[in-house]
């Protein structure tokens, strides 16, 4: 049987499965079923700023109320321990205590003294590594594209100043030059990258004629865009390349692979198709392997990156012209009526 341990940001893993960021790490029998269907590594659930600045605000509001009540009452909030950010911190810690594989942590701020205090906290409760995800909503005409990417830089910088834990960047396509920003972050001390995040967009209800944000899951070609970058940087960046979108079966995976990719995220797969399809995705890599004479991941990790192709060409403009002009061949997929 081929052997699919592999590194991620140095930390050594039994296999290239994650489970990406969810709200299925709030269920233990879930969580179960998942590590004992193979996962290789768990990714907590975000900690947001806006989270911490609420429950902040809230606690200030109840700790105001009582005052002037009587010096004696020391006990009167005897369960705060465990409230807001803090029980966060403590389900995260619980998690790392209760499964056998790497948990890491996710971590999603604003503002550059959050990110830094909240690095260290979640650094505390015994996390492999930590992501962050650095999102930027265009709310500004005067914002220019470059002070939001210099901001990001320096918060990542910050934070590994701070923490000892590896620390990769989950980020989003929306950059003039992806490439550009990945090449600053790295530079920066970044020790992966998680390609792309999802964002959740409002839509408008056209009856009620309101906004309103329907939950969605990742379709399965969304890897495609993963695909491309995941070439494009291996042998290119010294961090990690996670590909985290669209990743439904084996074949996602041994694509991702095959362009460069170190490792990737699940997390709608195992919603649709429950966590035994962890299993099921091992289980195929493993043939495909065999099949292909394949002992180790990096028998053929990197093989189609544009650093491997001989094809200079394969990522670039003339590939795009290329499939334009075949453009006929469409109909034989779709024949009109």
């Amino acid at each position: 049987m081929a052997n699919l341990t592999t590194t991620y940001m140095g930390v050594e893993l039994k296999n290239p499965l994650i489970l990406g960021a969810s709200n299925l790490v709030s269920k233990p029998d879930v969580i179960k079923q998942i590590e004992e269907a193979g996962i290789g590594a768990i990714v907590y659930r975000s900690l947001f700023e806006e989270q911490i600045q609420l429950e902040s605000l809230q606690m200030d509001e109840l700790l105001s109320e009582y005052e002037n009540r009587n010096a004696e009452m020391t006990d009167l909030f005897p369960g705060l321990k465990h409230a807001g950010p803090k029980e966060h911190l403590y389900n995260v810690e619980k998690l790392v205590k209760s499964v056998d594989v790497p948990v890491f942590a996710s971590l999603n701020a604003i503002y550059e003294p959050t990110w830094v205090e909240y690095a260290q906290e979640l650094e505390k409760t015994g996390v492999a590594g930590l992501e962050i995800n650095l999102y930027a909503v265009p709310g500004y005409f005067e914002v220019t594209g470059e002070s939001i990417e210099d901001k990001q830089v320096q918060i990542v910088k910050a934070i590994k100043q701070v923490v000892k834990i590896p620390v990769s960047v989950k980020m989003s396509l929306f950059y003039t030059n992806p490439l550009n920003f990945i090449k600053k972050v790295d530079e920066a001390g970044a020790d992966g990258y998680v390609l792309f995040n999802r964002f959740f967009q409002p839509e408008i209800d056209i009856e009620k004629e309101e906004y309103f944000y329907p939950w969605e899951l990742s379709n399965p070609k969304d890897h495609m865009v993963g695909l491309r970058y995941a070439g494009l940087l291996h042998g290119n960046v010294e961090g990690s390349v996670c590909i985290s979108r669209g990743i439904y079966d084996a074949n996602d995976v041994i694509k991702m692979l095959l362009a460069g990719a170190d490792v990737v995220q699940v997390v709608s797969t195992i919603y649709r198709n429950s966590p035994s399809v962890v299993s099921d995705i091992l289980m195929d890599i493993n043939k495909w392997m065999d099949d292909k004479g394949y002992k180790t991941l990096d028998d053929f990790r990197g093989k189609l990156s544009r650093k491997s192709m001989k094809d200079p060409f394969a990522y670039q403009r003339a590939q795009y012209v290329d499939i334009l002009t075949k453009s006929e061949d469409i109909f034989k997929k779709y024949p009109m009526v």
